[in-house]
């Protein structure tokens, strides 16, 4: 069903109101994070408002919801095993939970730059890396190129890299202290 964007928001909104708290237990249930089980709900709720979705009132949207939420958690814990064994195969450092805070300012400061990129560089890089899609299905999402969206992408890299970079020498002065 096509909304006016307006209409849309406000739908999400409202599901969002109304079944965001026991959506997060839930997902705190399955993730025993309460950051990752925050983030996992909000993936829901985002991909719903960006695909456009409204859920007829005939069908069950608690469970409808609570299905996206489930399936968004078994993607989070397969991506963390993922990434476990690539530590483990690639024999990298294991950090301490004293490291936390280290890696957590690295992240605001990670994500602070990427919402200094320019706009499309921003989009593009978002739906490659967050939304982990294919230059191809961006492409053809925005209506671009595939050129344009690699252009993009090597634009957004470049401008990280050397903003990213003092950031990068601290981490591993404070590393090896």
């Amino acid at each position: 069903m096509d909304l006016p964007q307006d209409k849309l928001t406000n739908v999400t909104e409202q599901y969002f109101h109304t079944y965001f708290e026991g959506l997060h237990r839930y997902a705190f249930m399955i993730l025993k994070d309460n950051d990752d089980a925050k983030d996992a709900v909000q993936t829901v709720f985002l991909r719903l408002w960006e695909k456009g979705i409204i859920l007829d009132e005939q069908q069950s949207v608690k469970s409808y919801l609570y299905t996206c939420v489930y399936n968004q958690c078994l993607n989070v814990k397969r991506h963390q095993k993922i990434k476990d064994k690539y530590v483990t195969d690639n024999n990298m450092p294991v950090y301490s939970q004293s490291n936390d805070l280290i890696s957590k300012e690295t992240n605001r400061q990670i994500l602070a730059q990427i919402d200094e990129l320019p706009p499309q560089c921003k989009l593009i890089f978002s739906k490659s890396r967050f939304e982990e899609k294919k230059y191809t299905e961006i492409a053809a999402e925005l209506g671009l190129s595939v050129k344009t969206v690699e252009v993009q992408m090597g634009k957004a890299l470049k401008i990280l890299r050397e903003k990213l970079a003092e950031i990068m020498i601290t981490i591993i002065i404070l590393l090896t202290l």
